[in-house]
């Protein structure tokens, strides 16, 4: 090529970038004008959805949209078999009784996102049943995370579900053992020893932006706005009517808690489950409103249907990529026990006082989930070994912690293990227990440890590896003459996934955390007969120790402050906001223990089943199917974590011990009480037919008496009926306070 021709090429190129220039500009023009039009068309889908006779496949038909886009947007339009509908009944009854204690994570928002296939429809991805739930968005732009709230209303779970197919249409059998997943041999198992290649937890290189709050009383309709209260016009207590009547008020609100009077739950007789009716409420149409479908990068979108906390997400109709203002319950962090809504707002005021005390920081985001992992990414190091962030392991070794790493311990012990007339009913709860099992945590790629590799230990060595940051395939058998209760947990099929085997000479194979199994060995009333089979050892590290002490100490100043201020208002907020803390703590620590995402969905009999489905049931010519969809690239992801605290807490119910310096001074837990006496577990509690005398000093993991029935009372055969009775005892107790 000679100057002259290449003169000219040059030229040429000129030439051609600014055609590429104006191409792109007009591109970018023609997307920015194909997501108005996008974002217009799910609007007018989701309206069309308030029409009782609004059939999906006309919709679909008329819109361009496939039937499974139709349901994403308008869950309520889901063509599924009314008979696979109507057996939600049954399953979600289970399902709203009140739990003893939030284990991990509830207030934490699934990401459950409608699957846009052609076929088959009506596929939804949803999180394990009865698993932590996944913790929503993070809500900034700049740290996205891969699962992401679907658009509109495509989490409402009035749409078929998991666990509700399988329990209509599975038929009913005996729980029994349930085999658990084993680690693999050969190049298979070098995925069990690795991490995700660039997925890594790294520190924020921004700073969290405060969302302008209200606090609502739907019963008094009393508005706390800043420093002032306001009475409103609710009006019937739509969504539409109390965005009105807040925004008219205090204009610019982006998120709305309501403290009493749940008004979703208007009209839940109607419905045949309350989660039904609260999906109802939450899409009830509005001219002036719409839900918030998101555009762009904005991450918040959709509704998120909760029977006791939902949230609402809502944009103005006339602009539906406008501000999002939120409408959610405080009861995500912390139940409200009728205090009104000035001493809410006092409440979360004191909390973001504590927190900002610890972190210069701090922001309080949606719920306590959010919250709790951006305040514990702002603690990943800057120097050391770990400076670059904590990485996150292979989806095969996150499998196998989801498939094996229990969570709190529930239990209900009948007789004749224990009288059928219990002379008391005494109930002690750990004080906010996980905050004492943060100290030491499992960090990078784990060794494998074969059988013959713990065999070939000393006795000095096997103990150093129990006591480490570890997991073990076990094979147990309960020594003859024990009479307490289990101490290990055993898989089983049904609701209850985890029992804890007690029969003299029972034996089972199960998963466990070194210190369950270390207990197993040294207890002091029977060493188990316990066989390692395998097992995965960890580097101890402290990824969680610095946000442990932190909210620790933000607790400790929210528990003082509740019994020194010289004001019963002042007291009663500080009791509240030290009650978000313990939910920060424990819903951010479930929020590191994401689940694998189940799809389910329904193909027309005598068609083909996608690959590796199980079939849950056949209704209306209708097969109804699901498989495992795997885990995101959450960078967030640590199961390793949460399996530890929960193991070491499950470890704790049943051998506590109480040191001054290294001197151990006194013991607490199960083992410590006679046999028989223990009645239920309730994940960081105990209830038993006597007192007991542990010490009680105010500090994390320290038994606290917390109720006292006296007896004799009946034994309860189910957590309904225990939970009546605990509230019984509870409120004796306070009872026997106050005349002392």
């Amino acid at each position: 090529m000679d100057r002259k021709t290449y003169t000219a090429e040059l030229a040429g190129l000129r030439e051609l970038r600014t055609e590429i220039t104006a191409a792109e500009k007009a591109v970018a023009a023609a997307q920015k004008e194909l997501d108005k039009l996008t974002v217009q068309r799910a609007r007018r889908v989701a309206g069309l959805a308030g029409y009782e006779g609004a059939k999906a496949d006309a919709i679909a038909k008329a819109s361009g949209l496939t039937l499974a886009d139709v349901v994403r947007i308008a869950p309520l339009l889901d063509p599924t078999p009314a008979a696979v509908r109507a057996a939600k009944t049954d399953s979600q009854a289970a399902a709203d009784a009140p739990a003893p204690a939030p284990v991990a994570a509830p207030g934490a928002e699934p990401a459950s996102v409608v699957a846009p296939v052609t076929r088959p429809a009506a596929v939804l991805e949803q999180p394990v049943p009865a698993a932590p739930a996944t913790e929503a968005p993070r809500e900034d732009e700049d740290q996205a995370v891969a699962e992401q709230p679907a658009p509109v209303a495509a989490r409402v779970e009035s749409a078929v579900s998991v666990a509700s197919v399988a329990a209509a249409l599975r038929p009913v059998v005996e729980a029994g053992p349930r085999e658990l997943p084993a680690l693999h041999e050969g190049l298979a198992g070098a995925r069990f020893e690795a991490v995700t290649t660039g997925l890594v937890s790294k520190r924020p290189n921004f700073v969290q932006q405060a969302r302008s709050t209200v606090f609502l009383d739907a019963a008094t309709r009393d508005l706390a706005v800043r420093d002032q209260v306001v009475r409103l016009d609710l009006g019937a207590r739509t969504p539409g009517e109390i965005l009105d009547a807040v925004l008219a008020t205090a204009p610019g609100t982006e998120r709305i808690y309501i403290t009493a009077g749940a008004p979703w739950h208007d009209g839940a007789e109607r419905y045949s489950t309350l989660k039904d009716a609260v999906a109802a409420w939450l899409n009830t149409p509005s001219e002036r409103w719409t839900t918030a479908v998101g555009s762009g990068r904005d991450k918040l979108a959709g509704h998120f249907v909760h029977q006791r906390q939902p949230v609402g997400r809502y944009a103005p109709a006339a602009s539906p990529e406008g501000p999002v203002t939120e409408i959610r319950s405080m009861g995500e962090w912390f139940d409200p026990d009728g205090a009104d809504v000035v001493t809410c707002r006092d409440a979360f005021r004191l909390l973001w006082q504590a927190l900002r005390r610890q972190w210069d920081d701090a922001v309080l985001m949606g719920s306590p989930s959010q919250t709790g992992r951006d305040l514990w990414s702002r603690t990943i190091p800057t120097t050391g070994k770990w400076a670059g962030g904590y990485p996150v392991l292979s989806e095969e070794l996150r499998g196998l912690l989801h498939a094996t790493g229990g969570q709190g311990r529930t239990e209900l012990i009948l007789p004749p293990r224990v009288p059928e007339q219990l002379p008391a009913l005494v109930e002690y709860d750990r004080t906010f227990a996980y905050a004492k099992h943060l100290w030491k945590s499992p960090v990078g790629t784990p060794r494998r440890i074969t059988a013959r590799a713990f065999a070939a230990m000393t006795e000095q060595e096997q103990t150093k590896a129990l006591m480490s940051c570890s997991h073990w395939n076990v094979r147990v058998t309960v020594p003859q003459g024990w009479n307490h209760v289990g101490l290990l947990p055993a898989p089983v099929t049904g609701d209850r996934a985890w029992v804890y085997p007690s029969e003299p000479g029972a034996p089972f194979t199960t998963w466990a955390g070194g210190a369950e199994v270390h207990l197993a060995l040294s207890n002091h009333l029977m060493p188990w007969k316990v066989e390692i089979l395998g097992g995965l050892l960890f580097e101890d590290g402290k990824p969680l120790d610095e946000w442990g002490k932190r909210l620790k100490a933000a607790w400790a100043d929210l528990t003082n402050l509740s019994k020194l201020h010289a004001d019963e208002r002042q007291r009663q907020a500080a009791y509240l906001a030290s009650r978000a803390v313990r939910s920060v703590l424990l819903f951010g620590l479930g929020g590191f223990a994401q689940r694998p995402r189940l799809v389910s969905g329904t193909t027309p009999v005598g068609e083909a089943l996608p690959a590796g489905v199980e079939i849950l049931g056949q209704a209306n010519e209708v097969v109804t199917w699901q498989r495992q969809a795997g885990f995101s690239r959450d960078p967030y992801a640590h199961p390793e974590w949460a399996a530890y605290v929960w193991s070491g807490a499950r470890a704790a119910l049943l051998d506590m011990k109480y040191r001054q310096g290294k001197e151990v001074i006194a013991s607490a837990g199960a083992l410590h009480a006679k046999p028989g006496t223990v009645v239920y577990f309730g994940t960081d509690g105990i209830a038993l037919t006597e007192r007991q005398p542990w010490p009680y000093r105010g500090e994390p993991g320290d038994y606290l008496l917390k109720g006292h029935l006296t007896g004799p009372v009946e034994h309860p055969t189910s957590q309904e009926q225990y939970l009546k009775l605990r509230g019984q005892g509870r409120a004796e107790l306070a009872q026997m306070g106050a005349d002392q």
